[in-house]
């Protein structure tokens, strides 16, 4: 055949076919569970549940109730909905029809949605009807045909007549019988995921088939998913495809249980009521569990293994999941490939570490991902290595399978972030001599002041270990002084002793170089995004408005 070696006998007459080839897709998790554990549980929400038999009948009629509206291969349809069930199933049925998957963020406004509709053309959009106003106001912007299908549910009050159809009359269209052919090609997008846009349009990542289905076996490997897990769904299902656990807890034919909404009082009892295994989230849901009222919060016997992203848990933060049974695991990863790409994988001798010992290592986001090909931390200039002292900065890149094929409709920025066959993510890090990576900052995150640079995670990480705080994100201020300075905003625990603030910059004098210390330190709730991770551009517009002098400390002094 045209680009074989003649010369090597194992290509002669050994030829890739329909006997020893499929392409990987994770529409193939569903049937398979769905054949093997035909009585397991799939779904629980609310007072509903699903066995993976009917959670199969489902998705076919959803893909076949697609098809009969015409939607197939290169087809966009849009959902902007709570965990629940039709966000879950959208996430086999949509691809099993061949066409491509857009959970949109809940939170975002309507120009925003009405811009991802028609950037993605989008044919179809299923609707939660909680957000049945700001949808409308988007369509009226939007103007091209499209498609709505709203989902009922009992926690919701809105306009009943929004809507071409509901979620479960639109599935009773569907032949429930329906067959689909396997995708033909695993490069075949999967799925879009916008990238929030603090400046310009957001970007509209594609991933594909064949990354989707490793990046979720992958991560069952790394959180020791099993057919008895019980993932209790804490983490937005939109945010990267709920990490791929979507897919991924299914590939195991494990339990999803479906929380629309993080609520402390509904995750404990959740935890006891299913004997949860695992959770996901950002730092704040820890923080929320953790800083629950005391007659909230009790002590599981099992294990729940928790995966958070961000900032690394600090060691009161992670001694105190402990006394309730938590175990957690620190991730780093982006839309771009496809959620979790590094691991903090726990080593043999983790067991005998203090908590204080624990939260240093686990403040490094990571080996590589069992699915990611390659990572360096590279000089993006030269694109060589640096030295792997866990002092030389460089920027994060990785390859691989679980890397997006690019941003739909923006060759400009593919080609930047996918330069010289790496994928640049931004982030800026080191390489300890153990080959962990250690994230230091975003690039436009890091802090020049006076010519020094000061990793604003850093001095995050440090106030975290105050006793009073509960939440701090740090971001550079202009200072006439020094160029910039860090300003900190912080948001107390409930039952903080101290609001001094001259305590606080004190506490980090203690305990990092004076230099590092905020000169600023702003007391209040901070802004997030739906998936929980703390707006640092609205932190730094905030942190520029302030008034002169407001709350301000020489870092010269003491």
């Amino acid at each position: 055949m045209a680009g074989k070696d003649p010369s090597n006998r194992f290509e002669i007459d050994l030829d890739k076919t329909p006997a020893n080839y499929a392409p990987l897709s994770p529409v193939d998790f569903v049937e398979r569970s769905a054949l093997v554990h035909p009585d397991r549980t799939a779904w629980i929400y609310n007072d509903r549940q699903a066995t993976y038999a009917e959670m199969l009948t489902r998705c076919r009629r959803f893909a076949s109730a697609l098809a009969n509206l015409g939607i197939g291969p290169g087809d966009a349809v849009a959902i902007i909905a709570q965990n629940g069930p039709a966000l879950l199933e959208a996430h086999f049925a949509v691809p099993m029809a061949g066409a491509v998957l857009n959970a949109l963020n809940f939170r975002l406004d309507a120009p925003s949605i009405a811009f991802m509709l028609g950037h993605a053309g989008s044919k179809v959009i299923i609707v939660d009807r909680e957000f049945t106003e700001t949808v409308k106001q988007a369509l009226a912007e939007h103007t091209a045909p499209i498609t709505v299908i709203a989902i009922d549910d009992p926690d919701t009050d809105n306009d009943p007549s929004f809507g071409d159809t509901t979620y479960e009359a639109f599935l009773e269209t569907g032949d429930a019988d329906a067959r689909f052919d396997p995708v033909a090609d695993e490069w075949q997008a999967i799925s879009l995921c916008y990238t929030s846009g603090t400046t310009g349009d957001p970007k509209g990542v594609v991933l594909h088939h064949r990354g989707a289905y490793l990046n979720a076996i992958g991560n069952g490997m790394m959180l020791g998913f099993t057919g008895q897990t019980v993932n209790l769904w804490t983490l937005p299902m939109f945010h990267c495809n709920g990490w791929c656990h979507s897919w991924g807890v299914t590939a195991f034919a494990g339990t999803h249980v479906l929380l629309r909404k993080v609520d402390p009082a509904k995750i404990f009892e959740l935890i006891a009521g299913h004997n949860v295994t695992h959770m996901s989230g950002a730092p704040i849901v820890l923080n929320m569990i953790l800083n629950a009222p005391k007659e909230l919060r009790r002590a599981f016997p099992q294990t729940i293994t928790m995966a958070t992203g961000g900032a690394a848990p600090p060691s009161a933060v992670i001694s105190g999941m402990g006394e309730l049974g938590f175990k957690i695991v620190h991730l780093y990863g982006l839309t771009e490939t496809y959620g979790p790409a590094l691991i903090a994988a726990e080593q043999d001798d983790w067991a005998d570490k203090s908590p204080d010992e624990l939260s240093a290592v686990m403040a490094r986001q990571g080996l590589r991902h069992p699915m990611v090909a390659d990572y360096m931390v590279a000089d993006p200039d030269t694109m060589q290595p640096v030295p792997a002292d866990g002092e030389t900065i460089g920027e994060i890149m990785l390859r691989g399978n679980t890397v997006m094929r690019g941003y739909l409709m923006n060759p400009t920025a593919t080609h930047r972030d996918l330069a010289e066959g790496w994928f640049h993510s931004g982030d800026l890090g080191v390489m300890h001599p153990d080959g962990y990576i250690q994230v230091k900052d975003r690039s436009k995150d890091i802090i020049i002041s006076g010519g020094e640079n000061i990793s604003s995670l850093e001095v995050e990480d440090t106030l975290y270990k105050h006793p009073a705080v509960m939440e701090a994100g740090v971001v550079a201020r202009d200072d006439a002084k020094w160029g910039e300075s860090p300003c900190a905003f912080v948001t107390l625990k409930p039952d903080a002793d101290t609001t001094d603030a001259a305590d606080i910059v004190a506490f980090c004098r203690d305990h990092m170089a004076h230099f590092k210390a905020p000169k600023t330190i702003v007391y209040g709730p901070l802004p997030k995004t739906a998936t929980g991770k703390i707006q640092k551009f609205a932190l730094r517009e905030r942190a520029n408005n302030l008034a002169d002098g407001e709350a301000d400390f020489d870092r010269a002094a003491g």
